[in-house]
């Protein structure tokens, strides 16, 4: 069943219409090519573009009997053709047609796929700039480490799904292939020349060899491929959820006018739509392994990866476009809290500015280890005693030997520390 959620456009790429279309696309393309090549009648060819057309009832009630769906299909097509169907599926076997137009459909799903990366890392990008000098306190095992840029936040998770993007379109390349090479994919009742024929009339490349099916490895890196940009909306959706938390408060999803949180707690605004994205992740990885398990069939095919297909590649398609377009509408509303962030960032005292500190030591010639001991003694005092950090270290008098107050006040300088923020801005974005 097709979730309520699924956008119209890449529900009818998994519709039970655009696989049989796609069937059908296959086989006017193979008696097309081969009459070109003198095997079926020109008129033929034309009457099967002409009247080639089904019904999806009129399948369903022979596959009752058949208990096989490309014969289903092709009886019900054969009805509306007339005598010229006799040269309809002529020297195909089911696969030819199943796998080739298959291919067909997952190059649509990725160039739909593709669309909404591009849609969502442009939301990204326009995040990043407006957030670009936004001081916030990055977190290393979830404690305060050093400061940061909010907008470097966004520009990392831009980065990730430039390299998503490029995935996807080699993962897209990977499938975009057919087959015409027969029971075994021996060509025994068609050269490759028909076969070259119908995937160029479908915008495909022939596969170099094939079994009786389009080798699954290929399938298996797709969906591996949609698993791992999932995975990153995944970690963009957590970070979200992270930085929502009541004791951080810096960055909210949007929350719309009338919307409810709770049917018991009227105050709550909770992250519902990053949690959905974190679920649907976790869906699209047992997916993958699904289609790992698909690649290693029995002698030249069997039809245990059939099943699983007819899953795991709508499933994961209409997954991971809603995965983007929800929080492509997230990204665009999404809440943020300057002041709470320079808040947090100023809640450790100071500490924060600890590496700086222990670098001019250095430079002074101050052994790397002295000057660990002296730094951290005074973070550690500042965390006990709920002190500032800064008077501590003007007030030590070993580190004030060595390091003019005006050195250590140049420590804690956010613009000094935040210089380079530009440069990864140009190597992100440009």
């Amino acid at each position: 069943m097709i979730p309520r959620y699924t956008n119209p456009e890449m529900g009818r790429i998994w519709s039970e219409q655009r696989r049989y279309e796609t069937w059908l696309e296959v086989e006017v393309a193979a008696a097309e090519a081969m009459a070109e090549a003198g095997i079926v009648p020109v008129e033929a060819a034309r009457e099967l573009r002409a009247k080639g057309a089904f019904d999806i009832a009129r399948i369903d009630e022979i596959e009752k009997t058949t208990q096989h769906d490309v014969i289903a299909f092709t009886t019900a097509v054969a009805e509306k053709v007339g005598p010229s169907a006799r040269w309809l599926h002529f020297g195909l076997t089911s696969s030819d047609v199943i796998d080739t137009a298959q291919a067909v459909q997952m190059v649509e799903a990725c160039d739909l796929i593709l669309k909404n990366l591009s849609v969502l890392g442009e939301a990204i990008r326009t995040r990043a700039f407006e957030h670009k000098h936004t001081p916030m306190i990055g977190r290393t095992h979830g404690v305060h480490a050093e400061v940061m840029t909010f907008g470097l936040k966004l520009a990392l998770w831009y980065a990730d799904l430039e390299r998503g993007i490029a995935r996807v379109r080699r993962a897209r390349e990977g499938v975009r292939v057919g087959m015409v090479s027969g029971a075994v994919g021996t060509f025994a009742h068609l050269d490759p020349a028909i076969e070259e024929a119908v995937c160029r009339r479908l915008g495909l490349e022939p596969d170099a060899v094939s079994s009786q099916v389009i080798q699954r490895d290929r399938h298996a890196e797709l969906v591996s491929t949609l698993a791992v940009t999932a995975a990153s909306l995944e970690k963009f959706a957590l970070e979200i959820r992270g930085l929502q938390k009541t004791e951080i408060g810096e960055v909210e999803e949007p929350f719309g006018k009338g919307q409810k949180g709770s049917s018991a707690m009227p105050h709550k605004r909770n992250p519902i739509g990053c949690e959905q994205i974190v679920g649907l992740a976790r869906l699209l990885r047992g997916n993958a392994m699904a289609a790992m398990e698909n690649v290693a069939l029995w002698h030249e095919r069997d039809i245990s990866h059939s099943s699983v297909e007819r899953v795991i590649l709508p499933d994961s398609f209409i997954a991971l476009d809603h995965m983007l377009r929800r929080f492509t509408r997230i990204v665009a509303g999404m809440v943020v809290y300057p002041d709470r962030m320079l808040e947090n960032l100023n809640r450790s005292r100071g500490v924060v500015f600890s590496g700086q500190v222990l670098l001019e030591l250095a430079r002074r010639g101050v052994s790397r280890e002295q000057a660990y001991e002296w730094v951290q003694r005074n973070a550690m005092r500042s965390f006990h005693e709920k002190l500032d950090f800064k008077p501590l270290l003007l007030a030590d008098a070993d580190i004030g030997a060595v390091l003019p107050a005006a050195e250590i006040e140049k420590a804690f300088d956010l613009k000094q520390q935040l210089r380079n923020v530009d440069a990864v801005f140009d190597r992100v974005f440009s």
